[in-house]
């Protein structure tokens, strides 16, 4: 049997992808794998004079990209399935199908997927692993230059922006990793190669997570400083044991409702480091497995604020229980990661370890 690992390097412009995809063939040819590349969509069509501004619209040229990217994909999954001479094939995508949502309103992404009969968890489900480099008009200004790509057009403000969003547009994959500016060029490529191989070294998708109780922020500064979501969420608990729990969740984007499934095992010995399998659900075996849950089922309604603070991804979990305090998660890439809190953030105390901070123990028994 063949192992197939398909991953995305995505990010912003002149984030470093070329550098950063020379490399990855390198390290990883090297290593006995098979690699095999898809070259960015975009930018074929635009350097043979297919682009937003040569077609009638922008959504008909992302519609151009979203065919052209899920054809090529599936001829290279195929390929990788005969390629001769390798049992472990690393197929590497510049960008991928879920890069269109930065370009479009949310309206017109979602008629996209309505067109082509697809839904957003379709596309997410397409990769292994996301990675994500942060453009350089991000902490590397003296870097940024639209000299190395001809169909590269962003100022640096415009580079900011898409980055931005980028990052949320692949927010929801389970496995999508952030590398930012802190660290020279050379080292930011090696962060990358790093995580790829610790992916696939490791296949089942930990998160590793730290939780705060902070002072309740200021949300109109946190929207507007740092380009927050806010999420309506609704989750209740099927079932829990000292260390697994079963639980749904309904998520409120505005008009759009999506429902999700997700079991999480804690990692033995390691506390802050859970495995977490994650999949997007019908709202009809939501209902079901609501009536499936244990009784009294336990439920919890939260609003939650996420956005990126120095390449690290944040959430902050408000309660209708609480009015002066809240909860902000942070995913991290390894377990001695240092964290940089934006100055807004107020820490009470670190509550990782403290089960009574645990979402499930904050959920109130349904009545029945």
């Amino acid at each position: 049997m063949k192992q197939i690992y398909k991953i995305v390097i995505t990010g912003g412009p002149c984030a470093g992808k070329t550098t950063a995809l020379e490399n990855i063939k390198k390290y990883f040819s090297e290593k006995g794998f098979g690699v095999l590349f898809l070259h960015e969509t975009a930018t074929e069509l635009i350097s043979g004079g297919i682009a937003p501004w040569t077609l009638e619209t922008n959504y008909e040229f992302q519609r151009a990209i979203l065919n052209l990217q899920i054809e090529k994909e599936d001829i290279i999954l195929t390929s990788a399935k005969t390629l001769k001479g390798y049992d472990k094939i690393l197929l590497v995508l510049d960008r991928g199908t879920m890069d269109n949502k930065a370009y479009l309103s949310n309206y017109d992404f979602y008629r996209l997927l309505d067109e082509y009969e697809i839904s957003e968890q379709d596309l997410l489900d397409r990769y292994d692993a996301v990675f994500h480099l942060v453009t350089a008009a991000k902490g590397a200004e003296k870097f940024y230059t639209l000299s190395n790509n001809s169909a590269r057009t962003e100022s640096v403000e415009s580079a900011i922006e898409l980055d931005n969003k980028t990052i949320y547009a692949w927010e929801n994959h389970p496995h999508h990793k952030i590398l930012d500016n802190s660290t020279p060029f050379d080292e930011k490529i090696k962060r990358l190669i790093n995580e790829i191989e610790e992916y696939i070294n490791n296949k089942i998708n930990y998160e590793i997570e730290k939780k705060f109780l902070i002072e309740m922020p200021n949300f109109e500064i946190i929207l507007e400083k740092y380009n927050a979501k806010k999420l309506e969420l609704s989750q209740s608990y099927i079932y829990e044991t000292s260390t697994e729990e079963l639980r749904v969740r309904k998520i409120k984007n505005g008009d759009n409702i999506t429902y999700y499934k997700t079991l999480k095992r804690i990692k033995e010995n390691c506390p802050i480091m859970r495995e977490e399998i994650e999949e997007e659900i019908t709202k009809d075996i939501y209902d079901d497995l609501l009536k499936s849950a244990e009784k009294p089922l336990k439920h919890l309604d939260k609003t939650r604020h996420t956005f990126i603070y120095k390449g690290q991804p944040f959430e902050i979990d408000t309660y209708p229980f609480w009015t002066d305090k809240a909860i902000l998660e942070i995913e991290l890439l390894n377990i001695n990661e240092k964290i940089e809190f934006p100055s807004e953030i107020k820490i009470i105390k670190d509550v990782t370890r403290d089960k009574a901070y645990r979402n499930s123990k904050l959920a109130k028994k349904a009545p029945q």
